[in-house]
């Protein structure tokens, strides 16, 4: 609270020698305060952050903040709050008088007259239990526009949250404070302390939290969190410490996002999804990839009111207490609920020869590289091997010990007569089968059985057969046509789609395992929609289609 008062206290103060004057304090955070304020040079208003006075005891830091404003400063887009100036000033603390007080750098930054996206979600809540989809893909749509432009610049933003994004009245999106969580990271170490997270920890990617490298897609994963926030109302992740929160993030899968929100179609659980894998790899390859999905999945779906779940709950990253500081008598306990192994390149099998051991050796450390154990449903809880079998030898007892073997063996060999008999009587099914395949019997019905998470069809989703009859024509030569979109609709549509065109001919389908979009799904085609094809000479088109099947991994 100490910090609080003080950092209340400079309004009314000036920098810049008097150019900047402090006016109303807009908000405060863990690392910085923002105050209105006024520039008499060019009399007008403007937004000045001031970072907190201990974070300005460090030079390295002070030289480190001025470089990365500089670069903001350079970003220059719709969606990025602009960056005027930067420096340092000497403000008073603790009552001192004068030019008695730490050094406190600042940026001189657009004022943006609305409110942060947070407020924007509140009211949202309040009103309908989540932000309406495609109101939510629209601004992740233009968060991720100025990404785009930083990220060109090598800029990664690192503190993607709502917090640090602003509507403005007209309903502008503005992302703001690029930079500063890098400068935070500067590496300085009297600023560093044990159990210090950089960043919101709700919104940390797992290379974040694990103290590794990041790039781009460290703030697509962010972004990812922000989006199902805005489409759900709450955190996929949240705990009552930063520890709890990141084990969350590096161990545990996020729920579907249409488990608390009912009205959200299979694009945008499958969006979302993407986007909050562990593995950086298995992202969006960058902000403009993740863009355009985000606004395709917008227009592909009925807009409908957010139905929310009552009752519905998200993990809590409550199992690191026990995984983490297992209590001294459960030291071997492991975490409830389902975690995960942290994302890591994929080493080749027993990389050093030997055998990997059953049991990993306890650690107090987090995270813990190798994962923590789970127990598997379809583990043996015994030996992996019965006891071998040995026949007494003959002598003393032998009578005995044929007594008892006998009705073992015989046992063994109507198992044996059995088998046989009925995989003869299964290929018999199955060769009669072939020949009529009127008959009905117990072969087809095996050849119906849909796998645990399989999901059917969607024939709703279909195209119209004219999209092939009467194609787009070409932007650069009339005597070519554009590839109609096949991409989501459903198989049987787009062969009488073909068909109708007498396209029947180049169409190659390639079964795909997944279970989001449904059976007979068009996943992926090509070549891709908006291509420019001759309809006299139609190329082969290679259609990847669902299987509904979940995907092996």
């Amino acid at each position: 609270m100490s910090q609080d008062g003080a950092q209340g206290r400079h309004t009314g103060r000036a920098l810049a020698g008097g150019r900047y004057q402090l006016r109303d304090l807009l908000g405060q955070g863990g690392m910085a305060s923002v105050h209105l304020a006024y520039d008499t040079v060019l009399d007008r208003q403007v937004a000045i952050k001031t970072l907190h006075t201990e974070l300005g005891r460090e030079q390295a830091f002070r030289e480190r903040f001025r470089r990365e404003a500089q670069s903001v400063a350079k970003l220059t887009h719709t969606n990025i709050v602009s960056v005027f100036d930067t420096g340092e000033d000497t403000l008073p603390i603790d009552g001192s008088a004068g030019g008695d007080g730490m050094p406190t750098p600042y940026i001189v930054m657009e004022y943006v007259e609305g409110r942060p996206l947070g407020s924007v979600l509140d009211e949202d809540v309040r009103q309908h239990g989540a932000m309406p989809a495609d109101k939510a893909l629209k601004i992740t749509a233009d968060v991720l526009a100025a990404l785009e432009i930083s990220h060109e610049m090598g800029l990664v933003h690192r503190d993607i949250k709502p917090g640090n994004v602003m509507m403005t009245k007209r309903g502008v999106v503005k992302v703001m404070d690029f930079g500063i969580a890098r400068a935070m990271q500067s590496g300085v170490t009297s600023m560093t302390q044990t159990g210090m997270v950089v960043g919101t920890p709700q919104y940390l990617s797992p290379e974040q939290a694990l103290g590794r490298g990041v790039d781009a897609r460290s703030d697509l994963y962010s972004v990812g969190i922000m989006l199902f926030q805005l489409v759900t109302g709450r955190l996929p992740f949240d705990a009552d410490s930063p520890l709890a929160i990141a084990y969350a993030h590096v161990q545990e899968e996020p729920p579907v996002a249409s488990s608390i929100n009912r009205s959200l179609p299979p694009a945008v659980d499958a969006l979302i999804t993407r986007a909050l894998k562990k593995n950086p790899n298995e992202r969006f390859p960058s902000a403009e990839a993740m863009r355009g999905e985000c606004l395709r999945v917008a227009q592909s779906f009925q807009a409908a009111p957010p139905s929310i779940v009552p009752g519905s709950q998200t993990p809590s990253g409550a199992g690191v207490g026990s995984a983490v500081f297992p209590p001294v008598d459960q030291s071997g306990q492991t975490p409830a609920g389902s975690v995960q192994t942290p994302y890591r390149p994929t080493p080749p099998p027993n990389p050093y020869g030997t055998p990997a051991p059953a049991t990993p050796a306890p650690s107090y450390g987090y995270p813990q590289q190798g994962g923590y154990p789970t127990a598997s449903p379809y583990a043996p809880q015994g030996p992996s091997t019965p006891a071998p079998y040995t026949i007494s030898p003959q002598g003393s007892g032998g009578g005995q010990g044929r007594g008892r073997n006998t009705p073992v063996i015989v046992a063994s060999v109507l198992v044996a007569v059995l088998a046989v008999g009925g995989l003869i009587t299964a290929i018999a099914l199955n060769n009669g089968g072939d020949k009529d395949p009127k008959a009905g019997g117990g072969g087809s019905a095996s050849a119906t059985a849909k796998p645990e998470g399989y999901r059917g069809p969607d024939t709703s989703k279909t195209i119209d057969p004219e999209k092939c009859e009467e194609p787009q024509e070409s932007y650069n030569d009339p005597e070519l046509i554009r590839l109609p979109d096949f991409k989501f609709k459903h198989i049987s549509s787009v062969k009488a789609c073909f068909q109708a065109a007498g396209w029947g001919g180049n169409l190659k389908i390639v079964k795909v395992d997944e279970n989001t979009y449904g059976d007979g799904s068009v996943r992926e085609q090509f070549p891709p929609a908006g291509t420019d094809v001759d309809p006299e000479d139609m190329p082969e088109i290679t259609l990847k289609v669902s299987t509904g099947n979940p995907p092996t991994s």
